[in-house]
Protein backbone atom coordinates (compact mmCIF):
# COMPACT_ATOMS: atom_id res chain seq x y z
CA UNK A 1 0.00 0.00 0.00
CA UNK A 2 1.51 3.16 -1.41
CA UNK A 3 -0.26 6.55 -0.78
CA UNK A 4 0.40 8.60 -3.38
CA UNK A 5 -1.52 9.76 -5.78
CA UNK A 6 -3.27 7.78 -3.94
CA UNK A 7 -1.32 4.95 -4.49
CA UNK A 8 1.22 5.78 -7.04
CA UNK A 9 0.01 2.74 -8.65
CA UNK A 10 -4.03 3.67 -7.94
CA UNK A 11 -4.76 5.72 -10.93
CA UNK A 12 -3.91 2.92 -12.82
CA UNK A 13 -3.43 -1.01 -11.14
CA UNK A 14 -0.67 -2.09 -12.78
CA UNK A 15 -0.22 -4.80 -10.66
CA UNK A 16 -3.67 -5.72 -11.99
CA UNK A 17 -3.10 -6.36 -15.28
CA UNK A 18 -2.02 -10.14 -15.75
CA UNK A 19 -0.87 -12.29 -17.83
CA UNK A 20 0.63 -15.46 -19.16
CA UNK A 21 4.40 -15.81 -17.23
CA UNK A 22 5.65 -17.30 -20.43
CA UNK A 23 5.36 -14.12 -22.17
CA UNK A 24 7.81 -12.83 -19.39
CA UNK A 25 10.27 -15.85 -19.86
CA UNK A 26 10.71 -15.28 -23.28
CA UNK A 27 11.21 -12.01 -22.94
CA UNK A 28 14.05 -12.65 -20.72
CA UNK A 29 15.61 -14.99 -22.98
CA UNK A 30 15.61 -11.87 -25.92
CA UNK A 31 17.09 -9.72 -23.97
CA UNK A 32 19.84 -12.02 -22.75
CA UNK A 33 20.28 -13.49 -26.52
CA UNK A 34 20.92 -10.03 -27.64
CA UNK A 35 23.17 -9.02 -24.75
CA UNK A 36 25.30 -12.95 -25.50
CA UNK A 37 25.43 -11.78 -29.41
CA UNK A 38 27.23 -8.06 -29.21
CA UNK A 39 23.85 -5.86 -28.74
CA UNK A 40 23.62 -5.43 -32.06
CA UNK A 41 20.91 -2.45 -31.21
CA UNK A 42 22.93 -1.75 -27.83
CA UNK A 43 22.37 1.86 -26.75
CA UNK A 44 25.08 4.32 -25.12
CA UNK A 45 24.05 4.87 -21.38
CA UNK A 46 23.18 8.69 -22.23
CA UNK A 47 19.78 7.29 -24.53
CA UNK A 48 18.48 6.03 -21.44
CA UNK A 49 17.23 9.85 -20.47
CA UNK A 50 15.81 12.13 -23.89
CA UNK A 51 14.98 15.44 -24.16
CA UNK A 52 10.82 15.23 -26.42
CA UNK A 53 8.98 18.40 -28.40
CA UNK A 54 6.15 17.36 -29.64
CA UNK A 55 7.73 17.46 -33.36
CA UNK A 56 9.36 14.44 -32.59
CA UNK A 57 6.85 12.55 -30.01
CA UNK A 58 5.19 9.77 -31.93
CA UNK A 59 9.40 8.71 -32.81
CA UNK A 60 10.86 9.17 -29.68
CA UNK A 61 7.92 8.05 -27.62
CA UNK A 62 5.18 6.05 -28.92
CA UNK A 63 7.82 3.85 -31.67
CA UNK A 64 9.76 3.40 -29.24
CA UNK A 65 7.47 2.05 -27.00
CA UNK A 66 7.04 -0.93 -28.99
CA UNK A 67 10.41 -1.97 -27.51
CA UNK A 68 10.38 -1.01 -24.21
CA UNK A 69 8.02 1.28 -21.52
CA UNK A 70 8.53 4.95 -21.68
CA UNK A 71 8.65 6.97 -18.65
CA UNK A 72 7.65 10.75 -19.20
CA UNK A 73 8.00 13.33 -16.71
CA UNK A 74 6.58 16.80 -17.14
CA UNK A 75 8.19 19.53 -16.24
CA UNK A 76 9.08 23.15 -15.72
CA UNK A 77 12.17 25.41 -14.94
CA UNK A 78 9.80 27.17 -12.45
CA UNK A 79 8.47 23.57 -10.91
CA UNK A 80 10.59 23.17 -7.64
CA UNK A 81 9.34 19.37 -6.67
CA UNK A 82 10.27 19.11 -10.50
CA UNK A 83 14.14 19.85 -9.75
CA UNK A 84 14.01 17.07 -6.83
CA UNK A 85 12.08 14.53 -8.90
CA UNK A 86 13.93 14.98 -11.97
CA UNK A 87 16.99 14.09 -10.91
CA UNK A 88 15.77 11.53 -9.12
CA UNK A 89 14.31 9.69 -12.02
CA UNK A 90 16.70 10.06 -14.45
CA UNK A 91 19.54 8.64 -11.81
CA UNK A 92 16.89 5.36 -11.89
CA UNK A 93 17.22 5.64 -15.69
CA UNK A 94 20.89 4.91 -15.64
CA UNK A 95 20.45 1.79 -13.18
CA UNK A 96 17.70 0.28 -14.85
CA UNK A 97 19.87 -0.42 -17.76
CA UNK A 98 17.39 -0.43 -20.31
CA UNK A 99 14.54 -1.69 -19.11
CA UNK A 100 12.74 1.72 -19.12
CA UNK A 101 13.81 5.14 -21.15
CA UNK A 102 13.58 8.62 -19.31
CA UNK A 103 12.01 11.37 -22.04
CA UNK A 104 11.77 14.49 -20.46
CA UNK A 105 8.98 16.75 -21.80
CA UNK A 106 9.04 20.89 -20.91
CA UNK A 107 5.56 21.78 -20.56
CA UNK A 108 5.99 25.41 -21.12
CA UNK A 109 7.54 24.22 -24.61
CA UNK A 110 5.04 21.82 -25.29
CA UNK A 111 1.34 22.92 -24.74
CA UNK A 112 -0.10 20.62 -26.61
CA UNK A 113 1.28 17.65 -25.23
CA UNK A 114 0.32 18.85 -21.96
CA UNK A 115 -3.38 19.49 -22.79
CA UNK A 116 -3.30 15.73 -24.37
CA UNK A 117 -2.28 14.24 -21.06
CA UNK A 118 -5.11 16.48 -19.47
CA UNK A 119 -2.14 17.24 -16.89
CA UNK A 120 -3.38 19.44 -14.38
CA UNK A 121 -0.32 20.30 -12.16
CA UNK A 122 3.64 19.16 -12.37
CA UNK A 123 5.81 17.51 -12.09
CA UNK A 124 3.67 14.88 -13.50
CA UNK A 125 4.60 11.18 -14.70
CA UNK A 126 3.21 8.95 -17.39
CA UNK A 127 4.19 6.00 -19.38
CA UNK A 128 3.78 4.65 -22.52
CA UNK A 129 3.61 0.76 -23.03
CA UNK A 130 2.95 -0.21 -26.76
CA UNK A 131 1.68 3.06 -27.68
CA UNK A 132 -0.52 3.14 -24.63
CA UNK A 133 -0.36 5.57 -21.95
CA UNK A 134 -0.64 4.94 -18.80
CA UNK A 135 -0.75 8.05 -15.79
CA UNK A 136 1.01 6.59 -12.89
CA UNK A 137 1.87 9.88 -10.30
CA UNK A 138 1.75 13.73 -10.08
CA UNK A 139 4.12 15.16 -7.50
CA UNK A 140 7.32 14.41 -5.94
CA UNK A 141 7.47 10.94 -4.22
CA UNK A 142 10.25 8.87 -2.29
CA UNK A 143 12.54 6.72 -4.41
CA UNK A 144 10.86 3.11 -2.80
CA UNK A 145 7.47 4.51 -4.38
CA UNK A 146 8.96 5.44 -7.80
CA UNK A 147 10.93 1.95 -7.37
CA UNK A 148 7.97 0.07 -6.91
CA UNK A 149 5.49 1.49 -9.73
CA UNK A 150 8.40 0.80 -12.51
CA UNK A 151 8.67 -2.30 -11.23
CA UNK A 152 5.26 -3.00 -12.14
CA UNK A 153 5.65 -0.72 -14.88
CA UNK A 154 8.22 -3.26 -16.11
CA UNK A 155 6.52 -6.52 -15.54
CA UNK A 156 3.47 -5.43 -17.51
CA UNK A 157 5.89 -4.79 -20.66
CA UNK A 158 7.17 -7.96 -20.09
CA UNK A 159 4.08 -10.42 -19.48
CA UNK A 160 1.43 -8.50 -21.63
CA UNK A 161 3.52 -7.33 -24.68
CA UNK A 162 7.03 -9.15 -24.46
CA UNK A 163 9.00 -5.73 -24.14
CA UNK A 164 12.68 -6.86 -23.63
CA UNK A 165 14.20 -3.09 -23.29
CA UNK A 166 16.87 -1.77 -24.21
CA UNK A 167 20.08 -3.51 -24.47
CA UNK A 168 23.23 -0.78 -23.42
CA UNK A 169 26.88 -0.42 -24.03
CA UNK A 170 28.83 -1.30 -21.62
CA UNK A 171 31.54 0.13 -23.84
CA UNK A 172 30.60 3.64 -23.64
CA UNK A 173 33.08 6.14 -23.06
CA UNK A 174 33.02 8.95 -19.97
CA UNK A 175 31.53 11.41 -22.24
CA UNK A 176 28.02 9.11 -23.28
CA UNK A 177 26.20 9.72 -19.38
CA UNK A 178 27.26 11.84 -16.23
CA UNK A 179 28.07 9.61 -12.80
CA UNK A 180 25.41 10.40 -10.78
CA UNK A 181 27.20 10.57 -7.48
CA UNK A 182 25.79 9.06 -4.50
CA UNK A 183 23.86 11.96 -1.96
CA UNK A 184 25.02 12.38 1.85
CA UNK A 185 21.62 10.43 2.76
CA UNK A 186 22.01 7.71 0.61
CA UNK A 187 22.61 5.23 3.03
CA UNK A 188 19.85 6.24 6.01
CA UNK A 189 17.17 6.96 2.82
CA UNK A 190 18.17 3.37 1.97
CA UNK A 191 17.65 1.96 5.14
CA UNK A 192 14.41 3.48 5.32
CA UNK A 193 13.59 1.92 2.09
CA UNK A 194 14.25 -1.34 3.33
CA UNK A 195 12.10 -0.72 6.37
CA UNK A 196 9.10 0.21 4.45
CA UNK A 197 9.37 -3.01 1.90
CA UNK A 198 9.62 -5.02 4.64
CA UNK A 199 6.46 -4.15 6.57
CA UNK A 200 8.39 -1.99 9.70
CA UNK A 201 6.99 1.35 9.40
CA UNK A 202 8.50 2.13 13.11
CA UNK A 203 12.15 1.37 10.94
CA UNK A 204 10.99 3.57 8.54
CA UNK A 205 9.96 6.80 10.20
CA UNK A 206 12.74 6.56 12.50
CA UNK A 207 15.21 6.62 9.20
CA UNK A 208 13.43 9.38 7.65
CA UNK A 209 13.59 10.91 11.02
CA UNK A 210 17.61 10.46 11.60
CA UNK A 211 17.71 12.45 8.13
CA UNK A 212 15.94 15.17 9.03
CA UNK A 213 17.63 15.24 12.07
CA UNK A 214 20.69 16.53 9.82
CA UNK A 215 18.87 17.82 7.44
CA UNK A 216 15.49 19.25 7.97
CA UNK A 217 14.65 20.79 4.90
CA UNK A 218 15.30 17.10 3.01
CA UNK A 219 12.63 16.57 0.29
CA UNK A 220 12.49 12.93 0.26
CA UNK A 221 12.69 12.65 3.95
CA UNK A 222 10.02 15.03 4.45
CA UNK A 223 7.75 13.33 1.96
CA UNK A 224 8.69 9.49 2.84
CA UNK A 225 7.91 10.55 6.84
CA UNK A 226 4.55 12.14 5.90
CA UNK A 227 3.50 8.93 4.24
CA UNK A 228 5.33 6.37 6.65
CA UNK A 229 3.21 7.96 9.49
CA UNK A 230 0.23 8.01 7.51
CA UNK A 231 0.47 4.27 7.21
CA UNK A 232 1.44 3.53 10.75
CA UNK A 233 -1.77 5.63 12.02
CA UNK A 234 -4.46 3.71 9.74
CA UNK A 235 -2.58 0.10 10.57
CA UNK A 236 -4.84 -2.16 12.43
CA UNK A 237 -7.83 -0.19 11.89
CA UNK A 238 -11.07 -1.16 10.84
CA UNK A 239 -12.42 0.67 8.06
CA UNK A 240 -16.35 -0.16 8.43
CA UNK A 241 -16.20 0.92 12.35
CA UNK A 242 -14.53 3.77 11.34
CA UNK A 243 -16.12 5.46 9.06
CA UNK A 244 -19.60 4.53 11.24
CA UNK A 245 -18.34 6.66 14.09
CA UNK A 246 -17.31 9.63 11.57
CA UNK A 247 -20.75 9.06 10.01
CA UNK A 248 -22.60 9.13 13.56
CA UNK A 249 -20.58 11.84 14.93
CA UNK A 250 -19.86 14.88 12.59
CA UNK A 251 -18.82 17.02 15.45
CA UNK A 252 -15.94 14.33 16.76
CA UNK A 253 -12.64 15.37 15.12
CA UNK A 254 -10.98 12.23 16.84
CA UNK A 255 -13.24 10.26 14.60
CA UNK A 256 -13.29 12.54 11.15
CA UNK A 257 -9.31 12.55 11.31
CA UNK A 258 -8.90 9.05 11.24
CA UNK A 259 -11.60 8.78 8.86
CA UNK A 260 -10.36 11.51 6.50
CA UNK A 261 -6.41 8.92 6.76
CA UNK A 262 -8.10 6.28 5.62
CA UNK A 263 -9.38 8.35 3.01
CA UNK A 264 -6.32 9.62 1.57
CA UNK A 265 -4.95 6.02 1.84
CA UNK A 266 -7.41 4.67 -0.11
CA UNK A 267 -7.20 7.48 -2.94
CA UNK A 268 -10.09 9.53 -2.35
CA UNK A 269 -8.49 12.65 -1.65
CA UNK A 270 -10.27 15.36 -2.26
CA UNK A 271 -12.77 13.66 0.42
CA UNK A 272 -10.31 13.33 2.64
CA UNK A 273 -9.46 16.95 2.32
CA UNK A 274 -13.09 18.46 2.57
CA UNK A 275 -13.82 15.69 5.57
CA UNK A 276 -11.36 17.62 7.56
CA UNK A 277 -11.98 21.69 5.91
CA UNK A 278 -15.66 20.79 7.59
CA UNK A 279 -14.27 19.69 10.73
CA UNK A 280 -12.40 23.02 11.19
CA UNK A 281 -15.50 25.14 10.29
CA UNK A 282 -17.86 23.21 12.83
CA UNK A 283 -15.50 23.13 15.85
CA UNK A 284 -13.24 25.32 17.57
CA UNK A 285 -10.51 25.25 20.25
CA UNK A 286 -8.07 22.73 20.45
CA UNK A 287 -10.79 20.16 18.20
CA UNK A 288 -10.07 22.75 15.25
CA UNK A 289 -6.78 22.92 15.79
CA UNK A 290 -5.90 19.42 15.54
CA UNK A 291 -8.15 19.19 12.44
CA UNK A 292 -6.32 21.52 10.90
CA UNK A 293 -3.33 20.13 11.99
CA UNK A 294 -3.85 17.35 10.22
CA UNK A 295 -5.29 18.34 7.31
CA UNK A 296 -1.98 20.24 6.92
CA UNK A 297 0.02 17.09 7.24
CA UNK A 298 -2.02 15.25 4.56
CA UNK A 299 -1.04 18.11 2.17
CA UNK A 300 2.76 16.72 2.87
CA UNK A 301 1.94 13.38 2.17
CA UNK A 302 0.36 14.82 -1.58
CA UNK A 303 2.87 17.39 -2.20
CA UNK A 304 2.27 21.41 -2.35
CA UNK A 305 2.02 22.03 -5.89
CA UNK A 306 -1.11 19.57 -6.65
CA UNK A 307 -3.78 21.38 -7.62
CA UNK A 308 -6.45 19.70 -5.00
CA UNK A 309 -4.01 20.76 -2.22
CA UNK A 310 -4.02 24.29 -3.53
CA UNK A 311 -7.77 23.78 -3.83
CA UNK A 312 -8.18 22.58 -0.28
CA UNK A 313 -5.42 25.48 1.16
CA UNK A 314 -8.17 27.73 -0.25
CA UNK A 315 -11.31 26.07 1.24
CA UNK A 316 -9.39 25.92 4.70
CA UNK A 317 -8.51 29.70 4.82
CA UNK A 318 -12.21 30.23 3.86
CA UNK A 319 -13.46 28.40 7.11
CA UNK A 320 -10.40 29.82 9.54
CA UNK A 321 -11.15 33.96 7.91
Amino acid sequence: MQPRNMSMNGVVDLAAVKAAGEAKVKAEQARAESARSGGGGAVAPSALVIDVDEAGFERDVLQRSSEVPVVIDFWAEWCEPCKQLGPLLERLAIAYNGRFVLAKVDVDANQMLMQQFGIQGIPAVFAVVAGQALPLFQGAAPEAQIRATLDQLIQVGEERFGLTGLVVDGEAGEGDVAEVPAGPYDALLSAAVSALDSGDLGGAIQAYRNVLADDPGNPEAKLGLAQAELLARVQGLDPQQVRKNAADNPKDVTAQIAAADLDLVGGHVQDAFGRLVDAVRVTAGEDRDAARLRLLELFEVIGADDPRVTAARQALARVLF
